[in-house]
């Protein structure tokens, strides 16, 4: 049974594994069970008009803030990175320095630079809850240990941390910082962007946060894509990954329905993506289940854009 009111978008196609040297200039062959993904697809692709700055000025696909490799989290550690959640340790330049330079695999862009405060502002997205146990005034009014020898707590939110916490409660702590640069994917393929190097205590890389003036970043474009139901096909709700051709996403499918299959119209200039889904024909509640997919494309996705297939906008990694 359809699920009415369910905020899906609904198509059809076919991914279909494998590796190339070259982009393909077409779909490949379509799925008999989701005749309208090609369609649509091609529709959405055939609308993709990015203008002038989406080939020569600076169009970020992911999140400004990146790891330089693996940074050996610990579950504290990785949710406390997922918020968002510092403390900085170290006197952070207030200075904008020098223009510095993005090098895009066709070419090279000179951009203004924000300070190390201005990055770390955006870097950090604000304070984690209370530690489990902290008390609202410690004794004698000092977070260092009390005349016993035993510990007390510092109020709010970047204090010392207790034993009876029983969730990630704790920020990241910054000890350093340096000007240096981050690979970022961009509208013109990776990108070697300058970047604020934030050493954090605990992880073995630094935690970058880009740059470049918000003055010098170009908009990502909003899709024109077709309106109007397409029965089997879900949406993009999340771009997780793009790993050379390996793209891993995240779709909304009800409750009931199938584990999504992967979808997918390659161009020279876009992938398309989406998820096709069966539907149960008895009785579901209605709530949207995020499912993970990934596809692995002919050829590298580089500088070609990805797309919903269902809205037609570009995917930006890490953001909804």
């Amino acid at each position: 049974m359809a699920l009415l009111g369910l905020p899906l978008l609904l198509v059809a196609g076919c991914a279909s594994p494998g590796s190339g040297p070259a982009a393909p200039a077409a779909t490949t062959p379509a799925d008999s069970r989701w005749p309208a993904f090609d369609q649509r697809a091609a529709e959405v692709a055939d609308a993709w008009q990015p203008g002038a700055a989406w080939r020569s000025g600076y169009v970020p696909l992911e999140d400004g803030t990146v790891l330089a490799g693996d940074p050996g989290f610990t579950e504290d550690s990785k949710w406390a990175f997922a918020q968002g959640w510092y403390r900085d340790q170290v006197d952070l330049p207030t200075a904008a320095p020098a223009d510095g330079t993005v090098r895009f695999p066709d070419g090279t862009l000179r951009v203004p630079l924000v300070s190390a405060a201005a990055a770390y502002a955006e870097l950090d997205k604000g304070d984690p809850p209370p530690c489990a146990g902290r008390p609202m005034k410690p004794p004698g009014g000092s977070g260092r240990p009390g005349p016993d020898g035993g510990p007390t707590i510092e109020p709010g939110p970047d204090g010392w941390a207790t034993t009876a916490a029983t969730e990630p409660c704790v920020p990241l702590t910054v000890t350093g910082v340096r000007l240096g640069s981050a690979t970022v994917r961009t509208s013109r393929g990776p990108a070697e962007v300058p970047a604020w190097l934030f050493t954090v205590e605990g992880l073995r890389v630094p935690v970058a946060r880009v740059a470049v003036a918000p003055s010098a970043v170009g908009a990502v474009p909003e899709g024109n894509a077709p309106t109007g139901p397409l029965p089997g096909v879900v949406t993009v709700q999340s771009l997780d990954a793009v790993d050379g051709a390996r793209v891993d996403y995240k779709v909304g499918t009800g409750a009931c329905d199938s584990e999504p299959t992967p979808l997918v119209l390659e161009r020279e200039d876009v992938v398309v993506i989406g998820a096709g889904v069966t539907s149960s024909s008895g009785p579901c509640t209605m709530q949207l289940v995020l499912k993970p997919v990934t596809v692995t494309l002919k050829a590298p996705v580089g500088s070609r854009a990805v797309l919903d297939v269902g809205s037609g906008r570009a995917l930006v990694v890490g953001r909804r």
